[in-house]
């Protein structure tokens, strides 16, 4: 039986009840770490930023991790944090979790804006997170655009104004990252950082993004999960146009099981939603959420073939709107591929140009 995620949720404990970080300040939620929570114009609308206290070749000052995107409204809930909460110190390091827009966008402003003479303010990323970062800032061409549409009539989204309105969306992530820093530090994964004299480990996840990052602090028990760990929805895993035969959905179910070996009662600081305690319950419903999901999708394919456009009420109980329904097409995409993996399901690409998945045998 599939439990409601305020089920769910009952199942987690938050620390902080209630408590939200007011708008231009912070929670401190240790000493020497602050919770921010910033504004964005989408359905989910904010994301959680963290500062901790740093020191870099012998500078005073804060690191950040992850950034919002790149937005007035973003710029300006920073300008308020900038004179409220950081204590007359400069922002020293950046550290971005991975790719997507809400996480990045803002970083090459932040590593601009607390840049000096002799002194960079340096982004900290994983290698195949910062690429994917500039290649997609960087690849507006018409050709990109077309990619885009014609990937999802592939797959079953055929609606003629939605498709065009693709078509444009080679300046999507462009007009929320408009440019990636040219230099970077490498993050990968197992590596020890050292941040205010605390070590963190880099714990890499894959599926959600090429290369995520997750930052453990061993010394207070406390993950910095990115998107990789959420209390209350399940990360985006999607196949999209760039890798269309992909299984993100094996990596990041692969991926979840690296958090296992942390202690039970870790504090979570996700990327969305509030801090928690309960690591290891919220491994098991994310890793059994999709299972059903799975479930449910060879239950149709076994009555007749289906694309992602038609299995989208099965793993989405809600109105979706054109930017949702791209994120739940490529989610749909990637529990039918990982069926098709392994050999639940065989695909077929029919005279409309859409691939229709039935069950094998």
């Amino acid at each position: 039986m599939t439990l409601s995620v305020d089920a769910l949720e009952r199942a987690l404990h938050y620390p902080l009840a209630n408590r939200l970080p007011p708008a231009g300040g912070a929670i401190e939620i240790a000493p020497g770490l602050k919770w921010l929570r910033m504004p964005m114009p989408f359905a989910l609308d904010h994301i959680n930023l963290w500062l901790l206290r740093d020191r870099v070749e012998g500078r005073d000052g804060w690191a950040v991790v992850d950034c919002c995107i790149d937005c007035p409204e973003g710029r300006a809930a920073w300008e308020d944090i900038f004179e409220r909460e950081l204590e007359g110190l400069p922002i020293v390091r950046v550290f971005v979790t991975h790719m997507h827009p809400d996480h990045v966008g803002l970083a090459h402003w932040l590593c601009e804006r607390w840049s000096a003479p002799g002194w960079d303010c340096r982004l900290w990323m994983s290698a195949a997170d910062y690429q994917t970062a500039r290649y997609f800032s960087q690849n507006v061409s018409p050709e990109t655009g077309a990619d885009i549409a014609r990937y999802f009539a592939s797959h079953g989204m055929t609606n003629p104004d939605d498709l065009e309105q693709l078509h444009q969306r080679r300046f999507y992530y462009h007009s929320l990252v408009p440019r990636v820093p040219r230099a970077y530090a490498r993050l990968l994964d197992g590596l020890d950082v050292t941040i205010g004299g605390e070590r963190w480990r880099c714990i890499v996840g894959h599926g959600h993004a090429p290369e995520h990052i997750a930052l453990y602090g061993a010394a207070r028990g406390i993950l910095i999960s990115g998107d990789m760990v959420l209390p209350r929805i399940s990360p985006n895993v999607s196949v999209y146009d760039p890798e269309p035969e992909g299984d993100p959905l094996a990596l990041f179910l692969a991926s979840l099981e690296r958090y296992r070996a942390l202690p039970a009662d870790t504090l979570v600081l996700p990327a969305h939603g509030k801090p928690f305690t309960g690591l290891h319950t919220r491994l098991d419903q994310l890793r059994d959420h999709h299972h059903e999901r799975l479930a449910d999708v060879m239950v149709a394919a076994r009555q007749k073939p289906v694309s992602a456009w038609d299995i989208l009420p099965l793993l989405f109980h809600r109105k979706l709107d054109l930017h949702q329904s791209t994120f739940a097409v490529g989610e749909a995409v990637a529990h039918l591929n990982n069926l098709w993996h392994t050999g639940q399901l065989t695909r077929a690409r029919g005279a409309d140009g859409i691939w229709r998945y039935a069950a094998a045998g």
